[in-house]
């Protein structure tokens, strides 16, 4: 596997210099001669956009299915806008369903419909299976490729069924077993099938403590259980306990990419599909929006400071002293608020823990806005030769710590409750609270101390 690897990323160094050099016949010739789909895709991805329809265009038609489903979804609606619904059938037809339907929901409805009808009826049937579920939910990241088998059979008889098959679905660690009725009811795994006495029945060797996922269950709840019981795939079923299909690991591995992309890029205001090789008009309008949020919250922040700005023309260290004040209140509320998103995010935090967690994040709050409360007071001491804004700035970042504790604590979960997602919106608000109550309780205590 790590030889594999190796070869892979020598290929891709002598690709991206051919490709600089403009050798586009090297370059296709290597694109085509046993680089995997998933690296072409990278290599695409990676590119700059003039570069990005260059190498697709080198790519042979047999591949473009292959790679099309790990391009990110700006690249993929690019290129899938150049089909016609004969070349998307096409395709398709050697893709997983969930692949498939990834790639289709970037289409508009009208052409998705013709790419349905130009199905056999048994692509078709399986393909409106996932469709007719939401794309964040389990029956939107299932594929339907399983293997069944019925309980009442021996495992000699299930032996002969599987080397009918040229190759069975990928990540296949067990057999489905159903009832008539097609109600899920355990699995068979492949290490027992083949150690097994032959004669068994499969009702006398199957599972039946398994992990079931019904079709309705949102995709990072998926991820968790997939995480906390170590699965590498596990059956999916309706409302009637029917099974419709299963998830496998490697359909997990790119939820917890996107999750984790999502709460990196959304802490900066970005989308987790930004491209980051997009056009400079494209990119500028799409940050611009978060700017302007941000140039409101420093407006708001400066406000505050105009009420004081008397205050601040007879005591001058103050603007000196008060970017402490908001920093440290700014940075002790950012820890909490990420503890907080985080323990959310893998669903720890419930109404049961809140409040102990709530109080240990005041009793840190309260130690370390005493410790550097009394570091700075004795800092601003020796720099400034005056007692009284020692012990302001001192009062005021006990004060700024313990708000930032509790803002940073309660705000993911008021956001949640109102819809708004709190990796987005949490640091934004945070920023702006912890700015204000700062220079309020800086500048507030320094007016009625001196004037």
């Amino acid at each position: 596997m790590a030889q594999h690897t190796e070869k892979s990323k020598a290929k891709l160094r002598i690709l991206n210099a051919a490709l600089e050099s403009g050798a586009l016949s090297q370059v296709e010739r290597i694109l085509n001669s046993g680089l995997p789909p998933a690296d072409i895709a990278h290599l695409i991805n990676t590119s700059p956009p003039k570069a990005r329809k260059v190498i697709w265009d080198l790519v042979d038609k047999e591949l473009e299915g292959e790679v099309l489903q790990y391009l990110s979804e700006e690249n993929q609606a690019q290129f899938l806008a150049d089909f016609s619904t004969e070349e998307l059938v096409d395709l398709t037809t050697e893709l997983d369903d969930d692949d498939v339907a990834d790639i289709l929901q970037q289409l508009p409805e009208r052409v998705t419909q013709e790419v349905l009808d130009s199905m056999d009826t048994q692509d078709r049937a399986r393909l409106e299976a996932v469709l007719g579920y939401p794309e964040d939910s389990a029956g939107g990241l299932m594929n339907t490729d399983t293997v069944t088998i019925r309980p009442d059979i021996t495992l000699e008889v299930v032996l002969r069924y599987l080397r009918r098959h040229r190759s069975l679905p990928e990540m296949t660690d067990s057999l489905l077993v159903v009832n008539r009725s097609n109600e899920f009811i355990g699995t068979l795994p492949i290490s027992k099938l083949l150690v097994s006495d032959p004669l068994q029945t499969v009702r006398e060797v199957m599972s039946t403590e398994v992990t079931i996922i019904p079709a309705t269950m949102h995709d990072s709840d998926v991820a968790k259980l997939f995480e906390r019981h170590d699965l590498v795939s596990a059956p999916v079923v309706d409302a009637n306990g029917q099974l419709i299909g299963r998830i496998t690991i490697d359909d997990v591995v790119d939820v917890i990419r996107e999750a984790a992309d999502h709460s990196l890029m959304s802490m900066a205001g970005l989308d987790e599909e930004e491209d980051t090789f997009a056009p400079a008009l494209k990119t500028s309008r799409r940050r611009a929006v978060w700017l302007g949020i941000n140039l409101l919250t420093a407006l708001a922040a400066s406000a505050v400071i105009g009420l004081f700005d008397k205050t601040i023309e007879q005591v001058v260290a103050l603007a000196v002293l008060m970017p402490i004040v908001a920093s440290m209140g700014g940075i002790a509320g950012s820890q909490v608020l990420t503890l907080v998103i985080r323990g959310q995010a893998l669903g720890q935090l419930s109404n049961a823990n809140f409040r102990w967690l709530f109080n240990r994040e005041i009793a840190v709050a309260a130690i370390n806005g005493v410790l550097w409360a009394v570091v700075i007071a004795l800092i601003t001491l020796a720099w400034f030769q005056d007692p009284g804004i020692a012990t302001i700035i001192g009062a005021a970042i006990i004060i700024n710590l313990l708000i930032a504790a509790m803002t940073g604590a309660a705000l993911p979960l008021l956001l949640k409750v109102w819809g708004i997602d709190p990796a987005l919106a949490g640091g934004v608000i945070l920023t702006t609270v912890t700015d204000i109550v700062g220079f309020m309780s800086f500048l507030g205590l320094a007016t009625l101390f001196y004037l």
